[in-house]
């Protein structure tokens, strides 16, 4: 969904070099809701469990090296997971979209309960559980992965937010939904944001992956512009590690949207974290996903909104940013540029080959298309 990897890394995997996790164990995992979705470089899929509050790392035995650099379309994505799924096109939900690197084949989480949808706040895992994961190749082929007899191993994450907790805001909505909002790897670590039950709500926990330690837990602090005020409660809804100035730094957006530098050499077991915010790009907002991706051997990173167009923004340009947004914003809009970009509709996001970036687009028509975005066309 977030990680780049270069076709010519993908031509030096063989099936003797790529990494084994000597935790895995052969079954069925006891997975509740396929909530969130991240490849790492070798393949492994992590399933963030929201409900069951915990991360399944999955060997899905899908290795097979894809060298395509063509664009993958699908109009209406929905109506062919309906009549694959036997519902109808109203009711199939996407909670998100993950891209294998080796493979290039794309990993839908889906369940039956878009027509639940009756708030432009509510996301997918408000309204139902994904149980359903689907597999899209290269070429198009749609097909149902199967979670049963795969090799894995899970770690779970300590305290995530009650089950029991009604949403403050959001009508019949409970905040474990939550408890698991986006996951990211990076290098040996999995990093996990959404809600605790701690009394600052908001969290992010780091696990080594093989998991074979425990998982640590920090709560976070961000000053909201457009708010006015430092918040605790609001969950990071996606994010990306990057280096900046010689420092790995979590890059994440919030809800009403800012977006904030969390120093990640700061998460230690048990400490509360604050971060920086070095944007605001508007309220009514909240950030779908975010991309890292490359383009002519530069870093960029795309941002997929509920309400604004794509934003794109290079990341020199947050590491140069010396200020701190600590006071209310007027206008909502302030700190490190973008390049807005249009995509009205464009909700998942993730990168696909050296030419393209994958996201589903709902279009004009009511539709919901599987569309391949120009990373020529994005470049500013």
């Amino acid at each position: 969904m977030r990680r780049t990897i270069s076709i010519l890394a993908l031509g030096l995997f063989t099936f003797s070099t790529l990494a084994k996790d000597p935790g895995m164990k052969k079954g069925t995992p006891d997975i509740i809701s396929i909530s969130v979705l991240e490849f790492n470089d070798d393949g492994i899929l992590f399933i963030g469990d929201s409900k069951g509050g915990s991360i399944y790392a999955v060997d899905l035995n899908d290795k097979k090296n894809s060298s395509n650099q063509e664009a993958l379309n699908i109009e209406d994505l929905e109506g062919k997971l309906a009549g694959m799924l036997g519902t109808t096109a109203d009711n199939i939900m996407i909670h998100d979209m993950a891209v294998n690197p080796i493979s290039q084949n794309v990993y839908l989480s889906v369940s039956r309960g878009r027509a639940k949808w009756t708030s432009r706040w509510e996301t997918p895992n408000d309204l139902e559980d994904a149980s359903i994961l689907i597999r899209i190749t290269p070429s198009g082929d749609m097909s149902e992965a199967s979670l049963e007899n795969v090799d894995y191993s899970s770690a779970a994450i300590p305290n995530p937010v009650a089950s029991d907790i009604e949403h403050r805001w959001k009508k019949g909505a409970k905040l474990r939904s939550d408890a698991i909002t986006d996951i990211a790897f990076d290098g040996d670590k999995v990093y996990i944001a959404g809600l605790s039950n701690e009394e600052f709500r908001s969290a992010m926990w780091t696990v080594p992956y093989p998991f074979t330690s425990d998982v640590k837990a920090n709560t976070l602090e961000i000053f909201h512009g457009a708010h006015g005020k430092w918040e605790t409660a609001s969950p990071v809804r996606a994010f990306l590690p990057y280096q900046l100035n010689n420092q790995k730094q979590l890059l994440a957006a919030y809800l009403c949207t800012p977006l904030v530098t969390i120093d990640a050499t700061k998460l230690e077991d048990g400490q509360h974290v604050k971060g920086r915010t070095v944007a605001e790009f508007g309220s009514g907002n909240f950030p779908i996903d975010m991309v890292l991706y490359q383009n002519k051997g530069k870093d960029y990173i795309l941002m997929s909104n509920s309400a604004l167009p794509l934003l794109l923004f290079d990341p020199t340009d947050v590491a140069n940013y010396k200020g701190e947004i600590t006071e209310e914003v007027q206008g909502y809009l302030s700190g490190v540029k973008y390049t807005p970009r249009s995509g009205n509709g464009v909700q998942q996001l993730a990168d696909f080959n050296e030419k393209y970036i994958l996201s589903t687009q709902r279009l004009p028509n009511g539709k919901l298309a599987l569309t391949s975005l120009s990373k020529e066309w994005l470049y500013p």
